[in-house]
Parts: C-alpha cells; structure tokens; sequence
C-alpha cells in the first residue's frame, strides 16, 4: 500500500503487521490500514504492511524507506495481554523467538544486525504522544521493552535505518504496541482488548502529536520493576 514519494510534503511512515500465531487479524494493520490515506498538519500517512518474518519484515521496510523517504516513521504492532496504546521506548539488539515467525523461524541469542549498537532509542517524543493520549482520554503509557519477536526486530531496524542510512537519516522514529481487539480477545478468555475504532482513533492522534512536537516533555514515565 505504498507508492513513490511526491514532490509534497515528506510522508508519515505507518507501519503494521501482518496476522501471525494463528491469529486471523492484526489490529497493528488494520489501523495502518484505516489511516492511509488521512492527512495530519497537511503530512500525508501512507501505510506499509509487514510480513511477520524475521529478514523479511526490514527487508520491506528498507525498500519503502528508500521509496517514500519519510518525515517521520510510526511503526505498530499487537502486545497480547497489554491493556492500553504502548509507546516503546527502546528497541535491543537480539532476536529471541519464543514462537515460531510466520515462515517457521525461531531465532535463539540472535543479533538483528550483526556489530550494532546495542540498543536504540525512539527519537519520536513518547512521552508526549502518552501525555496526549491520556488528556484525551486513551489509556497510554510508556513501555520500557518491545520483547524480542519480529516487532523488537523491526523497531531496531528501523532505528538502526534511522540513524546511518542515507536519504533517511533526519527521519526520527518510534514503535506502538497495541492490544488485541475484541474479536480476538473473545477466543482468549481473560485478555484485555479496545475496540478498532478506539485503536485507529488513539493512533491518529499519537501521529498528530509526533509531527507537532519536537521536543519532547520530561515527565516521570519509568517503571520500577
């Protein structure tokens, strides 16, 4: 859902998730897919789905960098068993596959990209998308892990992108997760869920508040254990 970068603004790169671990949707694509198209401070949002393959999913997403070479990137994905819009703070250098991805691979201590850094921060302001969020009444909050599935894997990517590939480099960007939503929720007995229209609502918002705020607010969002 993607196309060549016009001679307007630079685009808001939206990214979501393919359905995987026997799901029948994602809600990461189904709000990318709700919002492609929209327009935000005059800021174009086009959508990009990922295939939920470790390799593959940067693979694509190198290719539409390159393409759109976007203002900013909001990459999304599903958190099982979170209640609320996580806005992640850091993305590590490992792939650790407690499932299989959708092509069977299950990397054990493995690098996303051999002799990187570490880890990278979001360069999006989290905490003021979170700040955002809660005043208009969207459960928010900041996370200090992204895991080690195929979305840590991509949010590093796309940081590691971010910071040395050329054409991209002063692109800034940043990883939400999102909670199931209902239909999903209701073959897992006990799982919080927020429904799509919830999900695309809150995301529009966080994207707004991305691309209007450039530096970000120091208030407490840390976790004590």
């Amino acid at each position: 859902m993607t196309g060549a970068a016009s001679s307007g603004p630079a685009p808001l790169l939206l990214t979501g998730f393919e359905p995987f671990g026997g799901e029948t949707v994602n809600p990461s694509w189904q709000v990318a897919q709700a919002l492609h198209g929209t327009q935000l401070h005059g800021v174009p949002v086009v959508a990009l789905q990922l295939p939920c393959v470790f390799g593959q999913a940067l693979a694509v997403l190198q290719g539409a960098l390159q393409r759109l070479r976007p203002q900013a990137v909001l990459a999304l994905g599903q958190a099982g068993g979170r209640c609320d819009l996580s806005l992640e703070r850091v993305a590590i250098n490992v792939d650790d596959a407690r499932i299989a991805d959708n092509a069977g691979a299950q990397p054990v201590d493995e690098p996303v990209v051999p002799g990187g850094l570490a880890a990278y921060f979001a360069t999006l302001p989290i905490k003021a998308m979170v700040a955002a969020l809660r005043e208009a009444g969207f459960p928010a909050s900041v996370s200090q892990t992204a895991g080690t599935f195929v979305c840590n894997h991509v949010f590093y990517g796309l940081m590691h992108a971010l910071h040395g590939q050329p054409g991209v480099r002063r692109a800034r960007g940043g990883f939400m997760h999102l909670p199931l939503l209902p239909e999903q929720a209701a073959r897992h007995p006990g799982q919080p869920s927020l429904p799509l229209a919830t999900l695309v609502a809150g995301t529009q918002l966080a994207l707004a508040t991305a691309l209007a705020v450039q530096v970000d607010v120091r208030i407490g969002g840390g976790a004590v254990s």
